[in-house]
């Protein structure tokens, strides 16, 4: 799955998103580009969760193509 994070800004945005989603699945893997602000994830948990997990830590992300 793959997001636009348009809050992200710093290594510490990008630290805190990635705990968000191993808050919902502790296997899961972000590969995230602070420059375009993409996050692809790789996890067993349903997009729903990660996105909602995300928007409640104040990251709210939009889906990418």
């Amino acid at each position: 799955m793959r997001f636009h994070i348009d809050t992200m800004t710093c290594g510490g945005c990008v630290k805190s998103v990635t705990k968000a989603i191993q808050a919902v699945d502790t296997d899961a893997m972000a590969d995230i580009d602070l420059g375009t602000k993409l996050v692809c994830v790789t996890s067993r948990a349903d997009e729903i969760a990660i996105a909602t997990v995300l928007d409640d830590v104040g990251y709210p992300p939009r889906r990418a193509a």
